[in-house]
């Protein structure tokens, strides 16, 4: 398996995310999340309530998928925003290495 290779930051619009990688993200439907007013990605190696591990690719795929919700904010394209599938279709397109 390759390693994680992700930035720690990244320029969306005229803001700028951290992106953190942590042991476990304690929501169990959650692989990662955009924190927003905090300007973060976060993404998690396992799940902190079932204890499932994340492959990496999957990580990655998290980190793209992400990346578009803050993205499609930055546009105010709140309605393609709250739409998981154009959200996740756009994202795989995007994670193609």
């Amino acid at each position: 398996m390759t390693a994680l290779t992700l930035p720690k930051k990244i320029k969306i619009g005229e803001r700028w995310y951290s992106v953190e990688v942590v042991e476990a993200m304690q929501d169990k439907l959650d692989m990662g999340r955009v924190m927003y007013l905090e300007q973060k990605i976060k993404l998690g190696l396992r799940n902190g309530v079932t204890g499932r591990k994340f492959n990496l690719d999957d990580v990655k795929e998290t980190f793209w998928h992400e990346l578009v919700h803050a993205i499609l904010r930055d546009m105010e394209e709140h309605k393609l925003n709250k739409r998981e599938d154009f959200v996740e279709g756009f994202a795989k397109r995007l994670n193609i290495a």
